[in-house]
C-alpha cells in the first residue's frame, strides 16, 4: 500500500502559512496517522531551514485539558520553533501574516544540558538553566481552526511565533503559579501553571520522550516551552497583550493596528 505523501502535505501546509490562506484538513483524505505527521512536520522544518532559519527549540501543545477542549483532541504533542518564529519581549507582530491568530501564556525553560530521557523530574534543575514567562502565538492553517490529531501534528502544532520574557533563575515550586493572559490591560484568561500536566516540569519530561520517538534530543541552549496554561485568545490588530507569571514576571506583544 502507497503511503501518505508526505513532501506534498507539507508543500501545502507550509504554502498555506507563507500566504496566510487557510486549506481544507487533510489527514482524512490522504490517510495521515500521528507517526506520518510527524514526518510532514520534520520536512516542513526543513523547508524553513532551506531558507535560513534555525532550529532554536521545541514547543508542547495540548497539555492543558482546556486546550484539549478547545480544539477536540486528548493526545499531548510537541513540535518545532525556529529562530524566525521569535518576537523579542515587548515586540510587535503583523496579524497580517496570519490567518487566524491566538495568543496563550506559557511557561518556557532554557536547557542547560542535554536532558537523559526519562530522567526524574528530581533532577530538572540540573537540565535547566532558567525559567520565563512566555506567550505563543498559534494560527492554524486549517480552515476554521478544525483539525484532528493527525491535521496539527503535521501542521507543526500550529506553531507561529513566540515570546519569551526575562530568564530567572528556577523557582522551588513551578507546580500551582497563578497565571493571566491580558490583552489591552484587562484580564482575558485566568489560570494556573497545574493546568499545564500538573507541573510544567512534567511537560520536560514529555517532551523528551514523545520527540525522543522520532529521532530527536532536546539541546543545549534550546527554548522549551512547556504548554499553555488557559486557553487561546483570538489576536486582534492593535491589541496589547501580556502574559503574567507569579514568581517568574511577565512577557507581552503588541499586535500591529
Amino acid at each position: 500500500m502507497i503511503g501518505p505523501d508526505i513532501a506534498g502535505i507539507a508543500e501545502k501546509l507550509g504554502a498555506a502559512a507563507d500566504s496566510a490562506t487557510a486549506i481544507p484538513q487533510l489527514a482524512a483524505e490522504t490517510g495521515l496517522d500521528v507517526d506520518a505527521a510527524y514526518g510532514v512536520q520534520t520536512a516542513l522544518l526543513q523547508r524553513r531551514l532551506d531558507r535560513g532559519e534555525r532550529l532554536v527549540g521545541l514547543k508542547m501543545g495540548l497539555t492543558s485539558k482546556a486546550k484539549m477542549a478547545q480544539v477536540g483532541v486528548d493526545e499531548v504533542i510537541w513540535g518545532r520553533l525556529t529562530d524566525a518564529m521569535r518576537v523579542p519581549d515587548g515586540g510587535t507582530v503583523d496579524v497580517a501574516g496570519f490567518i487566524h491568530p491566538r495568543v496563550e501564556p506559557e511557561v518556557a525553560f532554557l536547557l542547560d544540558r542535554l536532558p537523559d530521557p526519562g530522567e526524574p523530574v528530581g533532577s530538572f534543575t540540573r537540565a535547566v538553566r532558567a525559567v520565563a514567562p512566555a506567550l505563543e502565538l498559534i494560527d492554524s492553517r486549517y480552515a476554521n481552526f478544525t483539525f484532528s490529531l493527525p491535521d496539527v501534528v503535521a501542521d507543526n502544532t500550529s506553531a507561529a511565533a513566540f515570546v519569551v520574557g526575562p530568564w530567572s533563575p528556577v523557582p522551588d515550586g513551578l507546580d500551582n503559579l497563578g497565571v493571566l493572559l491580558e490583552i489591552d490591560g484587562r484580564v482575558a484568561q485566568v489560570g494556573s501553571t497545574a493546568a499545564i500536566l500538573g507541573d510544567p516540569r512534567r511537560a520536560l519530561d514529555e517532551g523528551i520522550r514523545l520527540a525522543g520517538r522520532h529521532g530527536v534530543r532536546l539541546r543545549k541552549g534550546w527554548v522549551f516551552l512547556a504548554g499553555a496554561a488557559t486557553a487561546a485568545v483570538p489576536l486582534r490588530p492593535g491589541a496589547h497583550v501580556r502574559a503574567v507569571v507569579e514568581k517568574l514576571g511577565t512577557a507581552s506583544l503588541k499586535a500591529a493596528a
